[in-house]
């Protein structure tokens, strides 16, 4: 992959603040009393490092460098074990909760997303829990994303303008370039994603292949179930 420019990484807690979706992964993995937790595409590690506490083992596994570079200066970052990679790189038999947040599950493409899942039921015991968030694609959340007039903030960068510009490529998959331009010195950085929206039965065929059990589909952070409505699906499902 190509990495993030370290300054965009800087930016990115401000911008993807801890809330609502970290305190349902967190009430879960009280509520499992989860001993040992995967964190797959940590990124800055603000959700890992907060899990992390006594008598609880905590591994964070992210392809980026310069994410694992932020996430290991974070206080508390001693009590998790750091991984550069994908899932291929996740311990086997060792967790009782595996986590994707942040939409994490989205930025998988098709042809890894199903050794992932299979990855992460190897990484799991049996009886363990798999959670992650995805957008529901009936919501049709792309539509709000383009924004080709350019926006300007400070930050500990100096000014950054910003825009963006989405494309359509199919009835599943959806690519953006996010223009960065630093006022102070001139340099634009381009960060090119594709996000890949799958619906209900999708996931949960590909769950049920990959080994898991689906025990619930919320439809936001208070675990209302979903109604085929919301943006957000929230999986809960369990590894035979």
């Amino acid at each position: 992959m190509t990495d993030y420019d370290p300054r965009l990484v800087d930016l990115y807690d401000l911008d993807n603040p801890d809330g609502l979706d970290h305190d349902f992964f967190r009430s879960l993995a009280d509520d499992r009393d989860a001993r040992s937790i995967l964190d797959l595409g940590c990124g800055t590690g603000m959700l890992t490092v907060s899990l992390a506490r006594a008598g609880r083992t905590v591994v964070g596994i992210d392809p980026s460098p310069t994410m694992l570079a932020f996430a290991r200066r974070r206080g508390g970052a001693e009590r998790v074990e750091w991984i550069e990679g994908d899932s291929t790189a996740s311990p086997r038999n060792s967790f009782d909760l595996a986590l994707m947040t942040g939409n994490v599950a989205q930025h998988i493409p098709d042809a890894a997303w199903h050794r992932t899942l299979r990855d992460l039921r190897a990484s799991l015991r049996p009886g363990g829990i798999l959670s992650f968030e995805t957008r529901n694609p009936a919501a049709r959340e792309w539509e709000s994303w383009h924004a080709a007039t350019p926006t300007q903030r400070e930050t500990v960068h100096g000014p950054l303008v910003e825009w963006m510009e989405v494309e359509v490529l199919d009835d599943r998959e959806v690519r953006f370039d996010a223009y960065n331009r630093f006022a102070a010195t001139g340099d634009t950085v381009v960060e090119t994603q594709s996000l890949v929206f799958r619906g209900r039965t999708e996931v949960e065929r590909d769950l049920a292949a990959a080994g898991f059990e689906v025990e619930s589909v919320a439809g936001d952070w208070a675990g209302t179930p979903f109604d085929g409505r919301t943006r957000l699906m929230i999986f809960v499902a369990r590894a035979h």
